[in-house]
């Protein structure tokens, strides 16, 4: 039963890894006798590697997942990866223009081929960083979004959707990325605060009367679009415009005549209060230009370079490059009124962070109006909760200002769209798309058979939506289907709906939110209950990880070098509502880990009894056993009880605070310290066997190799503790009077203990020490005059009615018991008061000095605040020590 002398945590975890996966120990099946438990993981991309994000995001599903495994539920942890349609495809493009081509050069099928290829040899690469860093997910079960089964649940969504009205092609304003070449939808336009300009363009009126001014002007932050512009709008309230509605300005630049217009959308007190409209290329216009019938102007092409309709002067050029040039002309043609600063959001491409185009172009969507109704129901009604409850608030303020989803993306890898062409040429209604799971067999108008599908691929949320599902198997083949019995249920059936989701706030619009709608919608039932959306990973100086910045901690470097289950409990136990890590700060993980090796080899080592588990209620008799036996009980109970609470409300950090302060405190520094000389006795023994047992039970979901290793050295099981009962609360073992009675010595030792160091008494003397007190509390002393001697290394212990007649001793006071220790035999009295003395005197002169310091305007009013500060700091905390000291002398005295 013997530990080596080191926790080897590669050699362990290496060990552990092998061991799970080649028996399959976290695979879950519909079992009758078990109730299920289902999280399905957030699909980390599959161009993916582990970050900080993942590690916390994980770790945290695996505490709970192997804490619902260990109650006894068929714990299920489905995995698996994102084929993410941008990120993978901008990979393997990248590829090919070193090697001098695009992906026109090479076509569809063969970039295809190029893009599974890829996924074939580096997809699994964060599946595999998952298990390094412990996770027990279902293996077996992995899942990708473009696998066979999953692509048709893909197809048949879209057509179910299509065929109800909910999915429609048109011409509206998108965000598109001139770098990536695909429309997004508005969650993927990521708006930052951007430092710009406000430019004044004059726009000449067209006959104009006297009296009438000789422009009108407008403020815009894109000048560039001008040349798409086909009206300026005022307010129709605006009393500065009103004589001026319907009359004819002159397009700067491009000599075009248009419109003064009155739209209610247009807000007086903005830059001029007369807003250009360019419907073609801002949403807001877009509508404007439909309620008001005007003319729609594309002049970008797709790579955001000026086209045809931009004017000869600017065709080809960038269009940050025209903007500058247009600004010249403007300037020339003296045009150009004020340019102000102005700080806005502008949308950027959150796979690539080009700035995105609004831009005009026919699309297919997905009215959300519908699914968003009763996705908000379902969470006002409390049957899908949020953790911390603050995020409820967020999810609805989305879902009641919802937009149509724009699912369409101009990329080859993807679930391509399943709408079909017919390719004869003829009658119009040829040209409508035949919505279907494969080509029809001939067109319904002109009965032609050959049909082109559609080139674009669904988002990849589209995919990604139907996750807590389609993992299971949606749709399920009746025909193929096995029989629906009482004993007998299918994956789908059994595992849905789920129970939790962990995840970040930044995808609450993009998957949890859509996740609600798509099972309520397809399953008719929510896919999980409560939603758990933990903070972000900052660097010590409250800054979000990321590589652009440099500051990023890679987690496999810090699993090599501390171990991942230094990694996972360094990270839980820091977190809050954001995580502020340094890589120092893993130490306390690694540290941990240690102390569990070293105190279980501690108790093995003086461990004489059989190799069992102990029941604590039927082999000790605790009646029978000294007080910091029963209180090692009873506080594991209480730990055990407040654990249970704190990880059913997703308190992770609070519970392994709990954990590491009842292990490392209460048992390892307190429970076998006291024990130490009385471990030649069976009971003890058992009792230090029997906590240190539940208590690896107990951590185990938080640093699972290492208690998985212990574990198996006890040698009292033939299953590994991952599979073991999670332990009972027994309330009837809780006992608030042994933990007072226990808490009332641990401060007389504290106390003492801090006599001995304020007085220099050596580790090694032994004291005498007298008491006073009576009753209760002396039958309290009297009972532990053992634990106490052992503690605090005491010859003589004596209990009196007072102790006020003795000199020369240290005295001090806990809960009404009074103490003192005689010091004679122990110090030099007369030095010692002197030692101190010249202490009191330093502190005083310090503290003088800094309160000249802070006295001194000059220095208060210059001096940085954080100096100012730590100066107060300081003399509070020399203050207290010179108050310390005095009362030390006066004890004395």
């Amino acid at each position: 039963m013997e530990l080596s002398t080191r926790f080897n945590f590669k050699d362990v975890e290496a060990k552990w890894r092998k061991y799970w996966e080649d028996n399959k120990t976290f695979h879950a099946e519909p079992n009758q006798d078990k109730d299920p438990y289902t999280i399905v993981i957030p699909p980390p991309n599959v161009t993916g590697i582990l970050h900080m994000g993942h590690a916390l995001n994980n770790t945290l599903q695996d505490i709970i997942i192997r804490y619902k495994r260990m109650q006894g539920f068929e714990a299920c942890w489905m995995p698996g990866t994102d084929h993410a349609g941008i990120a993978t495809q901008n990979v393997v493009e990248k590829q090919l223009a070193k090697e001098g081509k695009t992906r026109y050069d090479v076509g569809r099928e063969k970039l295809l081929e190029r893009l599974w290829e890829w996924k074939q040899e580096y997809g699994d690469t964060i599946i595999n960083q998952l298990k390094w860093l412990g996770s027990s997910c279902d293996w077996p079960r992995t899942r990708f979004t473009m696998d066979e089964g999953y692509s048709d649940a893909v197809i048949e969504v879209f057509v179910r959707l299509h065929e109800k009205g909910l999915i429609y092609r048109g011409q509206r304003i998108i965000n598109w990325c001139p770098r990536c070449q695909t429309a997004l939808s508005d969650e993927e336009a990521e708006h930052r605060e951007q430092q710009g300009a406000l430019y004044h363009i004059h726009y000449p009126i067209k006959n104009r009367k006297e009296g009438d001014p000789e422009y009108l002007t407008v403020a815009t932050t894109r000048p560039e679009t001008m040349l798409g512009d086909t009206a300026v709008a005022v307010n129709p309230d605006d009393p500065r415009y009103n004589h001026l509605i319907g009359k004819t300005l002159i397009l700067p630049i491009i000599e075009r005549e248009i419109k003064i217009i009155a739209d209610e959308f247009v807000t007086p007190d903005f830059g001029t209060g007369a807003v250009k409209v360019t419907p073609a290329h801002d949403p807001n216009d877009f509508e404007m230009g439909t309620r008001h019938n005007l003319e729609f102007i594309n002049i970008m092409h797709p790579n955001a370079e000026l086209n045809e309709n931009a004017g000869e002067d600017f065709i080809g050029m960038d269009r940050f490059e025209a903007r500058e040039a247009i600004i010249e002309v403007l300037k020339e043609r003296k045009l150009l009124g004020q340019i102000e600063p102005h700080t806005h959001a502008v949308g950027h491409c959150y796979r690539c962070h080009t700035v995105v185009e609004p831009y005009l172009s026919k699309q297919w969507f997905v009215k959300m109006a519908p699914l968003a109704e009763p996705a908000l129901k379902v969470v006002q009604e409390g049957k899908v909760k949020f953790y911390p409850e603050r995020w409820t608030k967020v999810y609805t303020n989305w879902l009641e200002n919802i937009r149509d989803w724009c699912i369409s993306r101009q990329i080859w890898w993807g679930h391509r769209i399943p709408a079909w062409y017919c390719e004869a040429e003829g009658k119009p209604e040829c040209q409508e798309p035949v919505i279907s799971k494969g080509a029809p067999g001939k067109c319904e108008h002109c009965g032609n058979t050959k049909f082109r599908q559609d080139e674009d691929v669904l988002d990849t949320w589209f995919s990604s939506w139907l996750w807590p599902f389609a993992t299971f198997g949606w749709p399920e083949n009746p025909e193929d289907r096995r029989q629906k019995t009482e004993d007998r249920k299918s994956d789908l059936e059994y595992f849905y709906p789920g129970d939790s989701l962990f995840t970040a706030s930044e995808i609450i619009f993009f998957w949890v939110a859509r996740m609600i709608m798509a099972g309520l919608e397809f399953m008719d039932d929510i896919p999980f209950k409560d939603v758990y959306i933990h903070g972000t990973v900052r660097d010590s100086k409250g800054r979000k990880m990321s590589k652009s910045l440099g500051n990023a901690l890679d987690p496999l470097e810090i699993i090599e070098e501390y171990g991942a289950d230094a990694l996972r409990f360094s990270l839980i136990i820091n977190s809050g509502q954001d995580l502020y890590i340094s890589k120092e700060k893993f130490e306390i993980g690694r540290n941990f880990a240690n102390k569990i090796w070293n105190a279980t080899r501690f108790v093995l080592m003086n461990y004489s009894q059989d190799k069992k588990a102990f029941d604590l209620t039927k082999d000790v008799d605790l009646n029978e056993m000294d007080l910091p036996s029963q209180w090692i009980v009873s506080k594991f109970q209480s730990t055990l009880r407040e654990l249970n609470r704190a990880i059913e409300s997703y308190r992770f950090s609070e519970a392994e605070s709990l954990i590491y302060d009842f292990f490392w405190s209460t048992y390892c520094d307190w429970y076998l310290e006291i024990i130490k000389d009385k471990l030649s006795k069976p009971n003890v023994q058992k009792v230090a066997f029997a906590i240190l047992e539940q208590s690896l039970k107990m951590m185990h979901p938080f640093m699972p190799f290492v208690t998985e290793e212990i574990w198996e050295h006890l040698g009292i099981s033939d299953k590994p503790v991952s599979l073991e009962s999670w332990p009972q609360v027994q309330k009837n073992f809780i006992n608030q009077n042994i933990e007072n009675d226990m808490a009332t010595l641990m401060d007389i030792v504290s106390s003492i203990r801090n006599l001995r160091s304020q007085w220099n008494i050596k580790r090694h003397q032994t004291i005498n020490c007298l008491f006073a007190t009576r009753d209760e509390q002396a039958q309290l002393i009297e009972k532990n005059t053992d634990t106490l001697k052992i503690l605090l290394k005491i010859d003589n212990l004596e209990i009196r009615d007072s102790i006020e007649e003795v000199k020369d001793a240290a005295f001090g006071i806990v809960k009404k018991i009074k103490f003192c220790l005689p010091l004679g035999n122990l110090i030099d009295i007369t030095e010692e008061k002197k030692r101190i003395l010249a202490q009191i005197e330093e502190q005083k002169k310090a503290s003088t000095g800094i309160n000249k310091r802070l006295q001194n305007e000059n220095f208060v009013k210059k001096a940085p605040k954080d100096v100012v500060a730590k100066e107060k700091e300081r003399l509070e905390s020399l203050e207290a020590k010179t108050k310390e000291l005095e009362t030390t002398i006066k004890n004395l005295e």
